[in-house]
């Protein structure tokens, strides 16, 4: 099942990290990825830009309005993301945990409902473990 790993943290936090807190979150993403690629779980991970190059879109009774940055009613914002293909809804925990910004910030899992592989239109919702 695939399980995507979102990244959650303040982003004064992270702005506020040395170069050894940064070197150090980026050694636990490194090790991170080559465990999960090593375990064959490893769908993709990807850091999003900061929240002030964001553009959010609504649409409501047929009017769209464009905003910029991020609609949020919270400090902590999305960062980034791993996706991985696991057994379980524990195996993937094992690994969010493992995600140096958990202790700064949180990480949320949630399963990922997809198309088919194969190219169906036919959407798959996840199972339960």
């Amino acid at each position: 099942m695939l399980y995507a790993l979102l990244i959650y943290e303040a982003e004064d936090v992270s702005e506020s990290y040395s170069d050894a807190d940064m070197e150090q979150a980026l050694e636990g993403h490194r090790n991170l990825q080559n465990d999960t690629k090593a375990d064959g779980v490893f769908v993709e991970a990807n850091q999003l830009m900061p929240a002030g190059s964001a553009t959010s879109v609504r649409v409501r009774n047929g009017e769209v309005s464009v905003m910029d940055g991020p609609f949020a009613e919270t400090k902590e914002l999305l960062l980034g993301l791993y996706v991985v293909d696991c057994g379980t809804l524990d195996q993937a925990v094992e690994y969010a945990r493992r995600i140096p910004h958990a202790e700064t910030g949180g990480i949320e899992v949630r399963p990922v409902a997809y198309f088919e592989r194969s190219g169906s239109d036919q959407l798959q919702w996840p199972t339960s473990d």
